[in-house]
Parts: C-alpha cells; sequence; structure tokens
C-alpha cells in the first residue's frame, strides 16, 4: 500500500471518528443496549437507501452518501464491540473506553486492509461507489444467514470478517467521495 493510501485511510477513520465521538457526548453509550442483529439491520437501512437513490436518482432528505458510509462504518465498529462484549442494559460504557474500542476495531480493519490491499493491488480505486454499496449488501446478507444460522458456519468467515469487510469498503467509498474528489 502506498504511504498516499495509508495517509487517505487516516483522513476518512478521522471524520467517522469524530461523528463516533460527537455521537458519545450526545447519546452516551445507548447504543450497547443493542444486539448485533440489530445493528445489522441499522447497517442495512443505510446501504439500501444509498442503492434506493443510485437506483431512482431521488431523494427525498437531503442528506448525501458520505454521511450513510460514516454511519455503515460506525455502526459495524460498534457490532465488532458488541461481538467482544455482548449487549448490555443500558448506557454502561464511558467516553473513554469506548473510544478506545473504537481504535481497536477500526484499527484492526485497517491493518486487514493493508494486507490485503498488499495481495489485490489497489483495484478498489478503480470500482464504482454503487459496487462498493452492492458489496457491503452482500455481506449484509450473509451476516444475517449467520445470525439466523446462530453463529455457525460450515466453510465460511464468522461474522467478525465480514464486519471487518463491511468497514472496509465503507471507507473505500468515503476516499472515493470525499479526497478523490478533492483532488479533482
Amino acid at each position: 500500500m502506498s504511504d498516499k493510501t495509508a495517509e487517505q485511510f487516516e483522513k476518512v477513520i478521522g471524520l467517522c471518528r469524530d461523528v463516533f465521538i460527537k455521537k458519545q457526548k450526545d447519546y452516551s453509550s445507548a447504543w450497547r443496549v443493542l444486539r448485533t442483529s440489530s445493528l445489522t439491520d441499522q447497517i442495512l437501512i443505510k446501504a439500501h437507501r444509498i442503492r434506493n437513490i443510485q437506483k431512482t436518482g431521488k431523494q427525498k432528505v437531503d442528506e448525501g452518501f458520505i454521511p450513510e458510509f460514516i454511519g455503515i462504518v460506525n455502526y459495524a465498529v460498534m457490532a465488532l464491540i458488541q461481538l467482544e462484549l455482548g449487549d448490555a442494559d443500558g448506557a454502561d460504557m464511558d467516553q473513554k473506553t469506548a473510544l478506545e474500542l473504537y481504535n481497536k476495531y477500526i484499527y484492526a480493519a485497517r491493518d486487514l486492509m493493508l494486507d490485503k490491499n498488499h495481495d489485490y493491488g489497489e483495484i478498489w480505486r478503480k470500482m464504482r461507489i454503487s459496487s462498493l454499496d452492492d458489496i457491503i449488501l452482500m455481506k449484509l446478507l450473509r451476516i444475517k444467514q449467520i445470525e439466523d444460522n446462530k453463529g455457525k458456519t460450515m466453510a465460511s468467515e464468522g461474522l467478525d470478517a465480514n464486519y471487518y469487510d463491511i468497514i472496509n469498503y465503507a471507507l473505500f467509498a468515503l476516499i472515493k467521495m470525499v479526497i478523490e474528489k478533492e483532488n479533482g
């Protein structure tokens, strides 16, 4: 991976982390009551909205795709945290702990991306935003099936691997929309 890609990842991770921190201040860790299946559905809502707008060319809520992809990243990080800790009965996590766990999983996703990016040679840069969203939707369908199978798989990666992939595909989309757009 080039230094440019690492720098771009840091920038979009920073955008996502900033939203996570602000929402932690607004809502505390209310998200801790969500089961991973509920977080999966939150990601599905965001990815489906992107696809629906892309297909119809129409939207009634004046929010672009960038906040949706940021939400996808943040919900997927929350899902990874919930896989580790389980859901809670309330907002039981202070801001410092939430941010430490956020960083743990966002950087684990980045490290996975570095390894995969080495092997694939940054082919994601040639992908369309619509394809990145489609792959996220496919990963969500896989996750829902694994959840329906009570976490058991016969030949496939588990829930965590799919959430990590969702994070990285959403970060790729953010790089393409935020950074590459800035650079023309």
